[in-house]
């Protein structure tokens, strides 16, 4: 009987169906907060860079300290960690909630909770993401992650309502007493999981695992020696830099050369939404992604962002950006999944960990430099220079990986050979 390839198989595991409706309920209270925290922030300073900076003093622990709570995962039984972290954040969001509610926030004491949210969250992220593909069988865990792109996406689009509805009938501090409660939920599911037949389990650490810098160098010594993990870290950080940020780029684009206003972007928005859908639905379908396929879906991707940086008009331009949306959210899925499945079961939170210093450099510096692109070429060649700058620097490193790699050489047995005597080679 062949595998399955449904993109919905993780889901015949009644755990994987539980964390799939928690981390629902999670997402929906994470961007309930995130959306009414942005308000909040207005409400206190009036500035809008006052916004921005709520929002990079909560990513950048994940910048300095992700290292150690991938450790720290790998370290920990992955369900106490999980549940813990959960536990400690909805105690973090019931606090703001409280200050809230009595008028005593301001901008230091959510500045400190932002931060305190942000270091927990490098140790609750690689545990939760690895605990869902700990209960499904490893030919399955490219499923689980697709269920997890539209469980986020989802939960994304219910969160910003309900955030509307909370600020309106039950003031601002609701949004944080219902994140707080979504915590809560993932954290009393989580004992109740139970691994699926097959699943991998994790790993009891060695005796050397135990040191008091929680063997960071060993997960980022094996990152390093790692050719797919560095390439993929390429392909993927030359993506983020000079594409991907459509909301910024095509923005600028709708509203500039094609004389579109926010409703012709909002169209734009739903299209690239729609698209993501449809992309972790067709990820999730994959049972052995690899580097390859995450380099060639970035490449197409990068020349669709040429193609719609010459877009004539709207029209044309929508009819471009559900295939874009579609090969980038097919290519997040492919590369999830060779992160999560490559690395020993032992070294998986410690790798996770690297990935997240890393990916918290590119959201950091990818907005700014493409910015800056736009300044210098507008948006138009901004699409362009970047996409030609993604597919030229993929297509240069699969060049210099076949050189780099040995070919065989298969040498004729010549009739006055002696049978059985090994043909020479050359020395290495």
């Amino acid at each position: 009987m062949p595998a399955s390839r449904s993109p919905w198989r993780s889901l015949r595991y009644r755990s994987m169906r539980w964390w799939s409706v928690a981390n629902f309920v999670s997402n929906a209270g994470t961007w309930m907060q995130l959306t009414v925290q942005n308000l909040l922030v207005l409400q206190i300073t009036g500035s809008a860079a006052a916004t921005g900076l709520s929002m990079s003093v909560q990513a950048a622990p994940a910048l300095l300290i992700s290292v150690l709570g991938g450790a720290a995962v790998d370290r920990w039984p992955r369900k106490l960690t999980a549940a813990v972290s959960q536990a400690v954040l909805g105690a973090i969001a019931f606090t703001t909630a409280v200050l809230v509610a009595l008028d005593l926030i301001d901008m230091t004491s959510l500045m400190v909770l932002a931060a305190l949210t942000g270091v927990v969250a490098t140790v609750d992220n690689p545990a939760c993401a690895l605990l869902g593909n700990d209960l499904v069988p490893a030919e399955d865990v490219p499923s689980a992650i697709g269920v997890g792109a539209l469980v986020h996406q989802a939960g994304r689009l219910v969160g910003a309502a309900l955030a509307g509805v909370a600020v309106g009938f039950l003031g601002t501090s609701a949004a944080y007493f219902g994140n707080g409660l979504s915590f809560l939920f993932v954290a009393s599911v989580i004992p109740f999981l139970r691994p699926a037949a097959g699943a991998v389990r994790q790993d009891a650490p060695a005796p050397e695992d135990t040191g008091p810098d929680l063997t960071v160098r060993e997960g980022l010594a094996y990152f390093v020696r790692r050719p797919r993990l560095v390439a993929l870290a390429g392909v993927t950080g030359i993506s983020s830099m000079f594409g991907r940020n459509y909301g910024l780029t095509l923005a600028v684009l709708v509203t500039g050369p094609l004389a579109g206003g926010a409703g012709s972007f909002g169209t734009v928005s739903t299209v690239l939404a729609v698209g993501g859908i449809l992309g972790a639905v067709l990820g999730a379908r994959l049972r052995r992604p690899s580097v390859r396929l995450v380099g060639v879906l970035a490449s197409a991707g990068a020349l669709l962002q040429v193609v719609a940086g010459l877009s004539p008009s709207l029209a044309v331009l929508i009819a471009l950006v559900l295939p874009m949306a579609v090969v980038e959210s097919v290519s997040d899925t492919v590369g999830t999944a060779v992160l999560q499945t490559d690395p020993p079961p032992h070294l998986r939170g410690r790798v996770l960990g690297v990935w997240g210093s890393i990916g918290t450099v590119w959201g950091l510096g990818g907005p700014p430099a493409l910015g800056l692109l736009m300044e210098l070429a507008g948006p138009r060649g901004a699409l362009v220079t970047g996409g030609l700058l993604i597919a030229g620097a993929i297509g240069a490193g699969s060049l210099l990986r076949r050189r780099r790699d040995p070919v065989p050489v298969v040498l004729r047995e010549e009739e006055h050979d002696a049978p059985g005597r090994p043909a020479l080679s050359p020395a290495a």
